[in-house]
């Protein structure tokens, strides 16, 4: 079978054979917690699937699931009355029809979040009931028009749904969905009264998935925030730092620093994963092609830590240059290609928007 054809199975495969091609779960094992995985990396649906569906909604996760991710990973904000809702920022014009909506005409406001002024709406500013009178839209749809089709059809949802709805996908796909949230903007939530932390852990509890093998990983870039998590809350679940360019929020060392040998081996006293920023992981030339691997994968693992990178996308203008098809920023490139690479690497896990991607990239390393 050559590999256009084999393209064309798995894609199908996917979504309906996907116990097939996950195999066993690669968080399963108190043990394997504490190192490197040995088995195929896990996929994770970053926002669901956000190249097909707007994101952070409950239509995303599911299909992501459908497609055969192994975890879903929805971002969490705060409302006004302390319920954690998934949007990728609490400021939700770009995700949501609320400019539309006359009645909130007068919530836009100017903030100043993790040190960045955001004129917008909100959501720390309604209450769960008025949020779930607005409706989510494509927030890339210059990138994404096919998504625009789904405007206006599905609410912003809550953490409890978004974990019902994986409890209930684990029952009907018979494999288990794990969740994968990111607290989003801990300290600006924190001084307003609206701490994550609780809410996040109490959930986790309900659901009973606050355990050291539990299919859940807790995100943030933040490490005060995980520190808060493993100490205070005395989380069991895995947590993982999340990386990229310049310095976590209200934290005077660089990312850079914490992604350190010395800085590895200090995350791995509380924390099980790191998820860094792609090319932190393979760089890139100067001319924008793809570079080798840097020493990051082998540093974490040595530290005994999971390397999940973020986030791999199949248009274009995401893709490194050579891996691109075409002059077209918002045609499909050679992201499986560019998975290979990083699944070659060594990597644990990553973060697409394309799932079904994904997963096909894995089952072709395999």
């Amino acid at each position: 079978m050559d590999r256009r054809n084999l393209f064309v199975v798995g894609a199908l495969g996917a979504a309906v054979a996907a116990p097939a091609l996950i195999g066993a779960p690669a968080w399963a094992g108190d043990d394997d917690r504490m190192r490197p995985s040995t088995r195929r990396p896990l996929v994770i649906g970053h926002r669901g699937a956000s190249g097909y569906r707007p994101e952070h909604t409950l239509a995303s996760y599911e299909l992501a699931a459908r497609m055969g991710a192994d975890f879903i990973e929805p971002d969490l904000v705060s409302t006004a009355d302390g319920v954690l809702v998934a949007r990728h920022e609490n400021e939700i014009s770009g995700t949501t029809d609320v400019a539309s909506r006359p009645e909130f005409a007068a919530r836009r406001v100017t903030k100043t979040v993790d040190g960045i002024g955001i004129t917008g709406w909100f959501t720390e500013d309604f209450t769960l009931a008025e949020l779930k009178t607005l409706r989510a839209v494509e927030r890339l749809p210059a990138v994404r028009q096919r998504n625009t089709v789904y405007n206006g059809l599905f609410e912003v949802p809550t953490f409890e749904e978004v974990l019902e709805l994986r409890e209930n996908l684990s029952r009907e796909l018979r494999r288990e969905i794990g969740v994968y949230p990111e607290t989003k903007h801990p300290t600006y939530f924190a001084g307003m009264g609206l701490a994550l932390e609780g809410p996040l852990v109490a959930a986790l509890r309900r659901h009973g998935l606050d355990r050291r093998d539990a299919p859940v990983f807790v995100q943030s870039f933040e490490a005060a925030n995980l520190r808060r998590l493993r100490s205070e809350f005395r989380v069991k679940a895995p947590l993982v730092f999340l990386a990229g360019a310049g310095t976590p929020f209200n934290d005077p060392r660089p990312y850079a620093d914490y992604l350190s040998p010395a800085g590895l081996a200090e995350l791995a006293t509380f924390a099980q994963g790191i998820g860094p920023e792609k090319t932190m992981v393979i760089g890139r030339l100067a001319d924008g092609t793809l570079g080798e691997p840097t020493a990051l994968i082998a540093d974490a693992h040595r530290a005994g830590l999971k390397v999940h990178p973020y986030t791999f996308r199949a248009e274009n203008q995401f893709l490194p240059v050579d891996l691109r098809n075409g002059t077209v920023a918002t045609d499909y490139g050679r992201l499986l290609d560019e998975l290979a690479a990083y699944i070659a690497a060594g990597v644990d896990g990553f973060f697409t928007d394309n799932a079904d991607l994904g997963v096909l990239a894995r089952t072709l390393a395999a």
